[in-house]
């Protein structure tokens, strides 16, 4: 999305308060953080939740994990009630797991569905704005004690891929130099600046680097990464 155009949201929580908490404090930040919001609904339980995200079709839903309806799986019913969804900017609806729990089996269930990144209730009001801006920019976020969750669960299936050095060897040298700065965490705009590249051209070397390996998204490349230790 253009940097000129404000960040569309959606927060989905089943208590009105906290609602209430996070858009006052969100909203005392405008005008003072780069990053420019709109918060255009808020829903308390799954099916409203969806419904109000295909009506309102933002760039981020700031989600909490336990919510009532739906079959019992809280935020990862509504994830999978908005699959293919697109916001009204054009970008995929994206998904920030927002929660008090730091349970590994929430932080994994939200994450398998589709969210794009799990921060804490204990996260500042200025730590949530950039951690929106990051995953309206298509990044994964994570608290740092919750990462650990996420690379434990996709490790296991990355290391069941071939031998590294067959797999690296599918890579040409270029990549690799992306593939390492993207699995540290590396924004494209950053790592476009270290390697003197454009962003368009780091774009392309990522989709090449995760077709070769067959991998998926930015958490299995890092989790890829970190399981072969040439992070």
């Amino acid at each position: 999305m253009s940097q000129d155009q404000a960040i569309r949201i959606v927060i989905v929580d089943d208590h009105h308060m906290f609602r209430t908490g996070v858009r006052a404090e969100l909203t005392g930040l405008a005008g003072t953080a780069p990053v420019r919001l709109e918060i255009v609904g808020e829903a308390g339980a799954v099916e409203s939740a969806v419904s109000v995200i295909g009506q309102q079709r933002p760039d981020v839903v700031l989600l909490d994990v336990h919510l009532p309806g739906g079959d019992g799986h809280g935020g990862a019913d509504v994830i999978r009630g908005c699959v293919g969804l697109e916001s009204e900017h054009g970008g995929p609806v994206r998904f920030l797991a927002l929660s008090v729990s730091d349970a590994a089996e929430d932080v994994i269930a939200v994450i398998r569905a589709g969210a794009r990144g799990y921060v804490t209730k204990t996260i500042s009001a200025a730590e949530l704005l950039t951690a929106i801006g990051r995953v309206a920019e298509g990044d994964a976020v994570f608290s740092p004690r919750l990462a650990g969750f996420v690379l434990d669960a996709f490790g296991a299936a990355a290391g069941e891929v071939a031998e590294i050095d067959e797999e690296l060897d599918r890579l040409s040298a270029r990549e690799r130099e992306v593939m390492r700065l993207i699995a540290r965490g590396y924004q494209y705009k950053e790592v476009a600046k270290e390697l003197f590249i454009s962003v368009k051209t780091v774009e392309t070397h990522v989709s090449s680097v995760l077709r070769k390996l067959q991998l998926s998204s930015r958490h299995e490349l890092t989790a890829w990464a970190m399981g072969r230790r040439i992070l």
